[in-house]
């Protein structure tokens, strides 16, 4: 059976397409650095990756990741065909109208037997904007099923929802990058971007003052005028009292809180009960060193609040991004220019994977699934009834957990995610993706979820493809192709096309070339928050800087220029004004005890990204990085008869964790650190639980109870050389 969809040529192996160099951006974070890839010296090293100097954000600037993308093309484990699990239990090569007429067949005959809810999609925030609208799309119209939402609920939820019920709309930093060097004062809550964004660092060095909150001391809290270090799962308290601070003594800014905010009383009454000193019996932090954190932010004629991953990875973490954010709005910071709120996004396309649909309550544009002005719009664009649409869906943990149980899903396919490493509870996932019918990954490599799967599907990398990213500051970007890919792999749109047409679609209802695929993205977005009809590839391959909400306009007018900085007359909300935050602290979901004496924190490092499906295959990063490591204080790991580079065994209520242990001396008695980007027994997330946030329905990653003890004897020898927790159950794709 065809697939009628068009593809690239392809080679047997990547090879640079013949001309100049091409500009395109790194594959890796949301600054998404501008970047040129020439061809390279030798056969073995098809291309080479030079920093774009011009562009704003990176100002040629790269991080260790970047200047070794390319690597990641080369990967000896490639996948290069698609497989499909024999009656063995193995997976073996199969042709690509096999494994799609395979995966095509079994959808149909779970949803016919089980319901179209039968069948779930899972996606991730790397995906470019064109991949998340059309995973959405399919999963909405070509399955009918409510069941998909993504990898990007691990990471920015919290501060989406958040931002959403403060100003209306969310857009990770609602001002460019580059106003953030010309700054008096930086506070940032829960980032390092001194190893997780490093570019950054040429904008935040140029502020006058950096406080930084975290429990470790960072590579950005070294460089930083004040350190705050709460203990775990305190942060929420901390903001409350810099509110409770900048009211008490005067600091506040009474003019804006009553022109351009509502909801200031009702914030206040619970902030008045967090004096300096109670904050510092909860949190650890010095009231001294509050006053001084609010005191440098007052006094800054241009100040910055920032949030990342350790203010919003909690079940709380949208009370806690919140109350930072009222701290902001207290100060009469966001909607003044050169003055703001923003969350640090984290994964490639972070912002623009959250604004088309692959999320479980969305609809392209950032439309509520809900709203039914919205689904008649969209349903319009897609030619379908908007009765059709399915509504609101489960939340990533939620889905997962929910895979093979009676009433869950009975099929998963997994797009641009490996949640056998990065989502919470990772065993109880692994054991949750064994119980499926049918399992379907589309991946480059043999990730640690593809080699559980049904069917696995080999997909086109960033160098391999054309599309379009939003990065951290709502910038839509233009990713370039400077490789033919393999032969033998296919691009997600193409993947999509050809399993839509399959299960009875039209052929025209589900385009394959991205531009295509943007053009009616445009059309859906049109009159939405997150509004992209004013875009074009043409303008944007013109070198123009595109920030969303970029509205189409009449013929003949000039057309929109794009909106950089957003709240500067009003805020998003109806009456215009941005919205105070009534949020109190509460202790995390796990409590310390005898058993559990030490609280763990996950979180990355400069060599890896998120679960290193990509990292780990690039030799210069792993030889920064080999392995799990535990940090720990000196005198904890005493106490608990540890060593420098010793094997630790840490230990949750869930599970445990092999890792190498490094001794810091700066860090917290009660706390450790695990990187979370490695496989097998180094599963940082085998330890964190499944709590949620009520709102954002984000994972409690950053705080967990657990021990720390030495490896017995009976213990593997280390955290990489163990086989797998356990073989996936054996489950035959054709019936």
């Amino acid at each position: 059976m065809s697939s009628g969809s068009s593809r690239a040529p392809s080679s047997p192996t990547p090879h640079p397409l013949p001309g100049a160099a091409v500009a395109t951006h790194c594959p890796y974070c949301a600054l998404q650095c501008g970047t040129r890839l020439e061809p390279g010296a030798t056969p073995a090293e098809p291309l080479r990756v030079e920093p774009d100097a011009d562009f704003p954000v990176n100002q040629g600037g790269l991080c260790q990741k970047g200047w070794t993308a390319p690597a990641v093309l080369r990967a000896p484990d490639r996948l290069r065909t698609p497989l499909v699990r024999d009656d063995a239990g193995r997976l073996a090569p199969a042709g690509w109208d096999t494994a799609l007429d395979t995966v095509a067949g079994r959808l149909a005959e779970i949803r016919a037997a089980h319901g179209p809810d039968s069948v779930a999609v899972f996606g991730g925030g790397g995906l470019t904007n064109e991949k998340a609208y059309l995973l959405g799309k399919f999963a909405r119209v070509a399955l009918g099923t409510r069941m998909i939402d993504y990898n990007g609920r691990f990471c920015m939820s919290s501060a989406a929802a958040a931002g959403l019920a403060a100003f209306g709309l969310d857009r990770g930093l609602p001002f460019p990058v580059t106003d953030l060097a010309e700054a008096d004062t930086i506070l940032i809550a829960g980032a390092n971007p001194a190893e997780t964004m490093p570019p950054l660092m040429r904008h935040l060095n140029k502020a006058g003052a950096l406080v930084v909150i975290d429990p470790r001391r960072t590579a950005t809290a070294e460089r930083a005028t004040l350190h705050l270090a709460p203990a775990p799962g305190t942060d929420l308290a901390l903001a409350l009292g810099l509110l409770h601070i900048a009211v008490t003594e005067g600091l506040h800014d009474e003019e804006y809180v009553r022109t351009r905010t509502s909801g200031f009383r009702a914030a206040w009454r619970r902030a008045a009960g967090w004096w300096p000193e109670r904050v510092e019996l909860v949190t650890g932090v010095p009231a001294a060193a509050q006053r001084e954190a609010v005191r440098l932010l007052s006094e800054a004629r241009r100040g910055y609040v920032l949030t990342g991953r350790g203010a919003e990875q909690h079940s709380k973490g949208t009370d806690t991004v919140a109350a930072f954010v009222n701290v902001a709005l207290a100060l009469g910071l966001p909607g003044r220019p050169g003055s703001g709120y923003g969350c640090l996004t984290g994964q490639g396309n972070g912002q623009g994977g959250r604004e088309h649909g692959q999320k479980a309550d969305q609809l392209p544009g950032y439309r509520p699934l809900t709203d039914p002005a919205a689904r008649a719009h969209v349903a319009g664009v897609w030619g379908v009834d908007p009765e059709s649409l399915p509504g609101p869906g489960l939340s990533a943990a939620e889905l997962l957990n929910a895979l093979g149980t009676p009433d869950g899903p009975r099929a998963l396919l997994v797009f641009g995610s490996n949640p056998v490493v990065s989502a919470p509870d990772a065993e109880r996932v692994q054991r949750r993706l064994a119980e499926l019918d049918l399992l379907v990954v589309a991946d480059f490599v043999p990730s640690e979820t593809a080699t559980l799967a049904d069917v696995v599907l080999p997909v086109t990398q960033w160098a391999e493809e054309e599309g379009t990213l939003t990065n951290l500051e709502g910038r839509v970007l233009r990713r370039h192709r400077a490789l033919t890919p393999p032969a033998g792999v296919r691009d997600d749109l193409a993947v999509l096309r050809a399993l839509a047409v399959r299960l009875g679609e039209p052929p025209d209802r589900f385009p394959a070339e991205p531009r295509d695929v943007f053009d009616e993205l445009r059309r859906a977005s049109a009159g939405g928050t997150a509004d992209y009809s004013g875009i074009s590839y043409g303008r944007l391959d013109a070198g123009e800087a595109l920030h969303w909400p970029c509205p189409a306009v009449p013929d003949g007018d000039a057309p929109h220029p794009g909106t950089p900085r957003l709240f500067l007359d009003r805020f998003a909300h109806p009456d215009g004004r941005a919205r105070f935050q009534e949020v109190d602290h509460r202790e995390p979901a796990d409590a310390r005890d005898d058993r559990f004496p030490l609280w763990a924190t996950t979180g990355r490092q400069l060599a890896h990204y998120q679960s290193g499906a990509q990292t780990r295959r690039v030799p210069e990063l792993v030889r920064a990085a080999p392995e799990a490591t535990v940090e720990i204080h000196p005198d904890t790991a005493a106490r608990a008869g540890l060593a420098e580079g010793e094997l630790a065994r840490v230990r949750s209520a869930r599970g445990a964790v092999l890792a190498r242990v490094r001794l810091v001396a700066t860090l917290r008695t009660d706390t450790v650190f695990l990187p979370f980007h490695f496989p097998g027994h180094g599963r940082a997330n085998l330890l964190t639980g499944t709590a949620l946030d009520p709102r954002s329905r984000m994972p409690e990653f950053k705080v967990s109870a657990v021990s720390v003890a030495p490896v017995g004897a009976e213990e593997p020898a280390g955290p990489d050389s163990a086989e797998p927790m356990r073989e996936p159950a054996v489950r035959g794709v054709g019936g």
